[in-house]
Order: C-alpha cells, then sequence, then structure tokens
C-alpha cells in the first residue's frame, strides 16, 4: 500500500482563474520570469513544476521553494510602484501556466473581501514556511540544512512505501545543494554518510528515506505542521 503525504492547500485557487488572462505552455529549463525583470503579472501553476530561486551576491543560486499544481508564483510583487521580480522562476519539468495582471488581482482583492481574506491567509502561511526554512539554514549548518530539507522534501513528495518515505522528485545533488545553501561537494559527502549509515539510499535520482526519526532528532525538529514544514 502506498500513500502520499501532502499538505494542505490553504487558498481557493479557483478563485483566482476566471481573471487568467492567458495560458502559457513552457518547456522544461525555461523562465517564466527572471529576478529584475519588469513585474506585470502574477502566475497559477495549472501542471509541471517550477523551481523559486534568488541568485545571491557572491552568484551563489539559493532555491526557496518548488510550486506545484494550484501553486501561485510572482505574488511578491503586488501592490509595489514599478515592480520588479524579486525572484526567478525556473520549470523543473513542462508545464501550463496561468498569466493574470498584477493590476486586476489588486483591485480584485479591495473589491472582493472573501478573495482578500483567502491571499492573506495564504500569503501568510508562505511567509511562516520561508521563516522557518532560514531559521534552519542558519542556525544547523550544512548537515542540519540538508536534514531540514530532505524532512521538508518528505512532507511535499512523500510516498509512503513499506515503513519507508519515497520523496517521488528527482534532483541532483546539485540541485539539492542551492535548497540548503552548500556546495555540491559537501551535499554529496553529507549524503553520502547518510547512505553508509542506512538512513536513506537514492535511486534514479529519487531519496528513499528509512530513518525520518533520524533526521528529525538531529536537528531538535518541532514537529511544525506540514503546510509550514515543506518545501512548496
Amino acid at each position: 500500500m502506498q500513500q502520499t503525504i501532502k499538505p494542505t492547500q490553504s487558498i481557493e485557487i479557483k478563485e483566482l482563474l476566471q481573471f487568467a488572462d492567458r495560458t502559457l505552455h513552457v518547456q522544461k529549463g525555461s523562465f517564466i520570469f527572471q529576478e529584475g525583470m519588469e513585474a506585470t503579472e502574477l502566475y497559477l501553476i495549472v501542471s509541471g513544476k517550477v523551481q523559486i530561486s534568488k541568485v545571491t551576491q557572491d552568484g551563489r543560486e539559493l532555491a526557496l521553494r518548488i510550486c506545484g499544481q494550484n501553486d501561485i508564483c510572482g505574488e511578491l510583487t503586488l501592490f509595489t510602484e514599478s515592480p520588479k521580480y524579486l525572484l526567478s522562476a525556473l520549470v523543473l519539468e513542462d508545464a501550463e501556466v496561468v498569466a493574470i495582471k498584477k493590476d486586476l488581482i489588486e483591485r480584485e482583492i479591495f473589491q472582493n473581501p472573501a478573495l482578500a481574506f483567502e491571499f492573506m491567509k495564504w500569503m501568510s502561511d508562505h511567509f511562516r514556511k520561508t521563516q522557518t526554512k532560514f531559521r534552519d539554514l542558519v542556525l544547523n549548518g550544512k548537515k542540519g540544512a540538508l536534514f531540514s530539507t530532505i524532512i521538508r522534501m518528505t512532507n511535499s513528495y512523500g510516498i509512503i512505501k513499506h515503513g519507508d518515505i519515497l520523496i517521488d522528485l528527482p534532483l541532483t545533488n546539485q540541485e539539492l545543494a542551492n535548497f540548503c545553501g552548500t556546495s555540491r561537494e559537501s551535499t554529496n559527502r553529507i549524503l553520502n554518510d547518510l547512505k553508509r549509515e542506512g538512513i536513506i539510499s537514492v535511486k534514479k535520482g529519487k531519496i528513499m528515506v528509512h530513518d525520518l526519526n533520524y533526521l528529525k532528532k538531529e536537528i531538535d525538529c518541532e514537529n511544525c505542521p506540514a503546510i509550514y514544514c515543506s518545501i512548496d
């Protein structure tokens, strides 16, 4: 028996679909938008996966989250003058994306209290996720950052198989390192240690977690709700 672990969506996405301006079909490896570009639209992911990331001053990429079906990206530009995208959105697998004009959403939020409430709740949840992630990256060092990232990925993309958890998302070690703010070499070394100890195994780029409690214990995990402890 298999069971998929998924946090609950916190916004009524169907409320936004009625405002769609156009639909984009974006190929893997392409950007929906990049940091510094003029921001006129928000995007709703209909299918596929999109990585949201930022390039640091020293040229390193820090991956912040992965957006999937019914997720929104580009939302940080709302209610700002002459906005530019603060982050980049890279398509990890072929995606269908709906574009919604920023000024239309802003106008509707003022006129529709129910939508405004749902959007504010979604943004609050989103910021809490970001805060807890940065807390883990800063306080737990390279090893703890990777452990925290793996735990979050089990909540977002985990499938329970015979007591173990398969992270159903193929990632290279470099991509995994980008989520941890560490180098690929450091990530390789820590992953190899975990494999030797039987904590995880890796097959075809997907991580199987055999001992989730070990990872949680090592970083003094607070067992936050999955909606906050996730990578999406």
